[in-house]
């Protein structure tokens, strides 16, 4: 599968003609296949703002902890979150990355739901766990178990492994 890639012009060397436009456009075959001053937005614990289409049509922004592997964008939510009834509704999400030292150096990521599977799951629940755990570990900086489950509930994830259908990207760090 090949992900289209637009690479915006930018502003770092000062004004230039047709700034701000798509200066080429690329391919790749996975996430990991991205420049790295792009790739280092996605390992790294930048927290991505993530826009689903909620209840009333319209946009809905939060930000999420970030995760991919190949060509698939991972979010990890508790069952009984709004997002996750809007995402079936809707499966299609759109995530910015931006570098949190700089705002001229982001990545927009569109992507449809593929599939998604249950902490229940008896053959695959353990890695929702595990992924969650990872990304506590990647934000937090403990080791895991990921420690913010719900108290008032027994909450339960839900592993969303979403498809990346094109991205761009702009600046450098």
């Amino acid at each position: 599968m090949s992900i289209s890639v637009s690479k915006f012009r930018d502003v770092a060397d000062g004004p230039q003609a047709d700034q701000f436009q798509v200066g080429d456009r690329a391919a790749v075959t996975s996430l990991a296949d991205l420049d790295p001053i792009y790739k280092q937005l996605l390992d790294g614990p930048v927290t991505a703002v993530v826009s689903v289409i909620g209840s009333t049509g319209l946009s809905n922004l939060t930000p999420v902890w970030f995760d991919y592997e190949g060509d698939l964008v991972l979010m990890n939510l508790a069952s009984h979150r709004k997002k996750v009834e809007w995402l079936r509704r809707t499966p299609k999400a759109s995530f910015l990355l931006m570098n949190p030292e700089n705002p001229y150096h982001w990545m927009s990521i569109k992507t449809t739901v593929s599939r998604e599977i249950s902490e229940d799951d008896p053959a695959e629940g353990s890695r929702v766990t595990t992924q969650l755990d990872r990304m506590w570990t990647k934000y937090m900086g403990k080791p895991g178990p990921y420690a913010l489950r719900d108290p008032e509930c027994n909450e339960r994830r839900i592993l969303f492994e979403l498809r990346v259908d094109s991205l761009a990207t702009f600046g450098r760090p």
